[in-house]
């Protein structure tokens, strides 16, 4: 994640506000239950990359004893199939 995590009740929550102030939302919850969901998806958007890393890594484990074996470059490999999973999941990072 590249923004730290402390950082994000502070953007939920400008977010929240501007989109009161502006008028573009008529909460049917309280501002902090609106501003808790906010935090929510944020920080759900921002381990993205995060997760997909795990999961690449958990994915090459299966083929350690040959990448080894074979003295394959782990971090070719490992950009690789990041960036096939990205490709097959129109994911956006």
């Amino acid at each position: 994640m590249r923004i730290p995590r402390s950082w994000v009740p502070i953007m939920a929550a400008k977010i929240v506000d501007n989109l009161i102030e502006k008028e573009l939302i008529g909460p049917k919850v309280s501002k902090h239950e609106l501003t808790i969901a906010a935090e929510e998806i944020i920080m759900k958007e921002l381990t993205v990359e995060d997760r997909l890393n795990d999961e690449v890594r958990n994915m090459l484990e299966q083929y350690e004893r040959e990448i080894d074996t074979n003295r394959l470059d782990y971090k070719k490999l490992f950009d690789m199939t990041k960036q096939k999973l990205v490709r097959e999941r129109n994911i956006i990072l």
